[in-house]
């Protein structure tokens, strides 16, 4: 009866940075719980200046992400596969992303070897962005559409006959970590303690998103693994420096403040309560076969 999850990321690191300590938390519990990359991630610039793999980052950074992933992967204690496409990059206003580049493959080819990967794993839950990407970068964008289009297509008989038996995931959850309401519960825990500076600076991010919606449904109480989720991102280290704004918050007063990973159930074919505190409420132990 082990409960299977997948979730759909756009590049390396990705993964580390939405959800690594909820897939932490499954596995500790005996879940399966497979990554997608949908990208290899080559297009990346190198974001951490005391890098030590930079002559590396330079004549292969395709390579190099890929043995950052497997450091993440092994500190999740993860499943992972690579979709195969290339990252599209983040280009300038009014320019074209590259030709073959992820964002540029019609869905219907760029969705079937997820549909393939889909209906091997036969995961329960799915996890990916919502229609935005999380933020407008055309990996993550497609890496929605993707994600959505093939857990519709692996569902169906008359499509993609030739990628396995058909596959029904039960329950669709879009990623919402970075919340207003997880950041003013940590606001609220700073001020009281006389955290000024930190305070300072969440007290910006509140201002930021002043307008943004709360749209989760779902909380992962996964705090005890919110160590491992740092120690996937430091693994991304091309991408991740020591002193990101991803650490700026100590892990204590995340856990006392705040000790979830949040996620917004989009579409579910079992029953569930709100507010959950579990990707799998609902699903009847049979079914996780």
């Amino acid at each position: 009866m082990t409960q299977r999850l997948l979730a759909v990321h756009a590049h390396p690191d990705d993964e580390s940075s939405k959800g690594a300590a909820t897939y932490a938390y499954y596995r500790s519990r005996g879940a399966e719980v497979l990554v997608v990359s949908c990208t290899g991630g080559e297009r990346g610039s190198v974001l951490n200046e005391g890098l030590e793999a930079r002559a590396h980052a330079e004549r292969d950074m395709a390579g190099l992400r890929h043995l950052e992933m497997q450091r993440a992967q092994a500190a999740m204690g993860i499943q992972h596969v690579w979709l195969g496409y290339q990252d599209s990059g983040l280009p300038d206003e009014g320019e074209t992303v590259p030709p073959l580049s992820f964002a540029t493959i019609p869905l219907e080819h760029s969705a079937e070897p997820l549909v393939r990967v889909i209906r091997r794993f036969k995961p329960h839950v799915l996890v990916a962005y919502d229609e935005n990407g999380g933020y407008p970068h055309p990996d993550h964008i497609r890496a929605h559409q993707v994600a959505v289009y093939a857990m519709r297509a692996a569902a169906d008989a008359s499509r993609y006959p030739d990628a396995g038996e058909p596959w029904s995931v039960l329950k669709l959850y879009y990623d919402r970590i970075f919340n207003l309401t997880r950041m003013r519960k940590i606001y609220e825990l700073l001020t009281s303690e006389e955290h000024s500076a930190l305070a300072s600076e969440v007290a910006q991010i509140l201002e930021w998103w002043a307008d943004r919606p709360d749209l989760a449904t779902t909380h992962v109480p996964c705090s005890e693994f919110f160590d491992v989720r740092d120690e996937a991102l430091r693994s991304h280290a091309s991408q991740v420096a020591p002193d990101s704004t991803f650490f700026f918050l100590p892990n204590d007063v995340q856990r006392q403040a705040w000790p979830f990973e949040d996620f917004q159930l989009v579409e579910s074919a079992v029953e569930t309560t709100f507010p959950e505190d579990d990707l799998f409420a609902g699903i009847p132990a049979e079914a996780s076969r």
